[in-house]
């Protein structure tokens, strides 16, 4: 039996999409789902849904009864009052299912910057529940990319309408990128495989080594029209978080992450690409992902 937490989210849903279209039916597949109402149809008649949040230890433990692998996700919240907390949240009551009920595998989504980041705000927190997780001594896998390509889509309106995107990280630095389908490809595949044991980090690395700036010309040769990258400081992206209804807290936190990455680059240039699981370059994701939501 295998748990999918995060079965509607961005990076959960394609985990689920291929194991479904992978598997042959000999390996059931249980989902943690706040609204299970919102898998597809078609998805709800091919699995088996436990409603609730997966920090509940109640909702966790009914959902791992008999199971023996689980995909681990904890959720981005900004409303969450503390960042550290959040994520110990979530990760205590695995770790006592863990002891509990049996566990054998967990794949988790992490970050890379073990051993260098520091205090990032979500990226040390994400590395602390690692190292929680693996104290367990479960078989355990840490997906670990930088920049998701997607955080580019929360700016799709303001590319469309100006031809522009807000960026806090310095623009003339290459940060590293990886896209949701190579993550979800990933876990999928470790998620299928009994074999593999102990604990290890798996970096996934996409195959450019882009400034924000060289991001932005790819994306004008895409689109076929200037797109271009403004500017914006640490404070002013927390501004905006908190204009949205994050908490102090949280948005302290991603400012965190953010000053983190301007200064220790642990995304930087000098992180070699991993081919092997992460193959999409950004360029393939601009024409396949991007400019369809971008053109509507």
């Amino acid at each position: 039996m295998i748990v999918i937490t995060t079965p509607t989210g961005q990076i959960g849903r394609e985990v689920l999409a291929r194991l479904l279209a992978a598997g042959d039916g000999a390996t059931p597949v249980r989902v943690i789902a706040r609204d299970p109402a919102r898998l597809p149809p078609e998805t709800r008649e091919r699995v088996e849904a436990v409603q609730g949040s997966h920090a509940d230890p109640a909702v966790l433990k009914e959902a791992c009864e008999g199971a023996d692998r689980i995909f681990w996700l904890a959720p981005p919240t900004p409303g969450a009052a503390d960042v550290e907390g959040h994520f110990r949240a979530f990760t205590q009551p695995l770790c006592e299912v863990i002891g509990g009920q049996g566990l054998e595998r967990v794949v988790a989504v992490s970050t890379l910057g073990r051993g260098v980041a520091e205090n990032a705000g979500p990226i040390s927190a994400s590395l602390a529940m690692d190292e929680a997780i693996a104290a367990t001594g479960v078989h355990y896998r840490a997906l670990c990319p930088p920049s998701l390509m997607e955080n580019l889509l929360r700016q799709t309106a303001s590319i469309r309408a100006e031809g522009v995107w807000s960026e806090a990280l310095v623009r003339d630095r290459v940060v590293r990128t990886c896209a949701v389908r190579d993550v979800a490809a990933e876990a999928a595949r470790l998620l299928l495989d009994d074999s593999w044991t102990g604990y290890e980090d798996v970096p996934l690395v996409g195959p450019d080594a882009l400034t924000p700036e060289g991001m932005a010309q790819v994306v004008s040769e895409v689109l076929d029209r200037p797109v271009r990258v403004r500017q914006i400081t640490v404070a002013e992206q927390k501004a905006r978080l908190t204009g949205f209804g994050a908490t102090e807290a949280w948005a302290q936190g991603v400012a965190d992450m953010i000053h983190a990455q301007n200064t220790q680059g642990f995304y930087g240039a000098t992180r070699p690409s991993t081919p092997d699981t992460a193959p999409t370059s950004f360029r393939q994701w601009c024409e396949e992902v991007l400019k369809p939501a971008v053109r509507g």
